[in-house]
């Protein structure tokens, strides 16, 4: 294996560990309790639109995938796919288990883009 590629094998490694670091703090003490309910169409809080919540969780991480990839593209499609995955998850559709590997599967395409 040359040089080079040895350096690009390295560079994917290094942003898939930043974007799983970015997605644990995005998914976890930034999202807090409040929008971790706010979000959910559900089982929505009074006078709270779920959708400016989700929009607010989503660009946390779409935000934390533009600083990692320096990608505004990337950032785009992490905050439409990651509202989607948690929609899907409010709704009861998948479990935490899946939703969780659908963001890590984002998170391993956004290193290799």
């Amino acid at each position: 294996m040359t040089l080079e590629r040895q350096l690009r094998n390295m560079m994917i490694w290094i942003k898939l560990f930043w974007l799983l670091v970015g997605h644990a703090v995005a998914d976890y003490p930034l999202q807090g309790d409040f929008l971790a309910k706010a979000k959910n169409a559900w089982a929505p809080i009074p006078e709270i639109d779920w959708r400016i919540a989700m929009a607010a969780h989503c660009a946390m991480h779409a935000g934390v995938v533009m600083l990692v990839t320096h990608s505004f593209i990337v950032a785009m499609a992490e905050f439409i796919l990651h509202f989607g995955i948690d929609v899907l998850k409010c709704a009861g559709k998948t479990n935490f288990r899946q939703d969780q590997a659908m963001h890590v599967i984002c998170k391993v395409a956004w290193a290799i883009a």
